[in-house]
């Protein structure tokens, strides 16, 4: 008797999970963004979400969970429950912090269910608008010339904008005062405000201040100049062949989160990334959506077991961690 009523109860709840998954969603989905407002990552990630509520019928709220390079945000979604509405965008961070952090509270590769990519955004070198050097190689002459004094400011340890100052200054071989910030929104009012010198931040958060001139802008960290920047030099231009990389993003929920339920969040992801006004304003942000084959699951996962393994020797090598 005890075994039919397990199995009578073990039916009723594997259909109660599956009728969960066909009825979704039924209410509002909260995307973590793991920075602060107004930096890049939480531009990508309200232009996807209000699309992405379209698509879904019900509102993709953002939250902003900002600290520790992102891994706060992470770990809140890690054991948020695996129902499909907690989801989370983060960017190459997730890669970086599975090598950056000693004491991760969550394993990147098996903590979450993967979406799919939605952007990779090259990275833009900038600095105040008084800043001495006007170009790259100026400035790179200007910071080893006076490393006592020039601050580079960051979004914290495992943030694109550390990891670019890392790659940076191991280009040039030489170790400056980082300022950490809860993310690259509040980096960047120092830096128009003068507080700090310099920093390297996706074009998501620096195409508009420096085709409004209010920030001095040096190189971009793509392949080829950007058409939004035709006039911004790529840093292999400049001398720094190193530094040509670009930031992604991919989009998860909790593991364990249903597979109908992931494939309706990737389904909603490619549309938003095929979405006219998206692809206009990510054009305006000097980026361009993910491809429907990379809008998947698998090609995320994918993604990141190769992005783990291309960081973990240059992080080793760097010696710089966090607990």
């Amino acid at each position: 008797m005890k075994k039919l009523l397990g199995a009578a109860l073990g039916a009723l709840l594997i259909g109660a999970g599956a009728a969960s998954a066909q009825d979704y969603p039924t209410r509002q989905i909260t995307m973590v963004i793991p920075f602060a407002a107004g930096g890049p990552t939480d531009t990508v990630g309200r232009l996807l979400a209000e699309s992405m509520g379209r698509t879904l019928g019900q509102q993709v709220l953002v939250e902003n969970v900002a600290g520790a390079g992102g891994t706060v945000g992470a770990a809140r979604v890690a054991t948020s429950p695996p129902d499909g509405y907690t989801i989370f965008l983060y960017h190459i961070g997730m890669a970086t912090t599975a090598t950056l952090y000693r004491n991760l509270p969550y394993d990147p590769l098996t903590a979450f269910s993967y979406i799919g990519l939605a952007t990779e955004v090259p990275m833009t070198i900038i600095a105040r608008p008084d800043f001495p050097a006007e170009t790259l190689p100026e400035l790179i002459d200007y910071v080893k010339a006076n490393t006592a004094t020039v601050t580079y400011a960051n979004a914290g340890i495992g943030a694109a904008s550390h990891l670019c100052g890392m790659l940076f200054m191991d280009a040039i071989d030489t170790q400056l005062t980082t300022v950490p910030y809860q993310g690259t929104g509040p980096a960047m009012t120092d830096l128009l405000g003068g507080q700090v010198d310099f920093m390297c931040d996706q074009t998501t958060n620096t195409t508009s201040q420096i085709q409004a001139g209010t920030v001095k802008a040096y190189a971009t960290t793509s392949p080829e100049r950007l058409e939004a920047l035709p006039d911004l030099p790529t840093a292999a231009e400049g001398g720094l062949p190193e530094l040509t990389f670009g930031v992604w993003h991919g989009l998860y929920a909790a593991a364990g989160t249903p597979e109908p339920i992931i494939n309706e969040l990737s389904d909603a992801l490619k549309v938003a990334l095929q979405d006219p006004t998206v692809i206009e304003r990510f054009a305006a942000l000097a980026t361009t959506p993910s491809s429907q084959e990379d809008a998947t699951p698998a090609a995320l996962e994918a993604k990141l077991v190769s992005e783990i393994e291309l960081w973990r020797p240059l992080i080793v090598a760097a010696g710089q961690f966090a607990d």
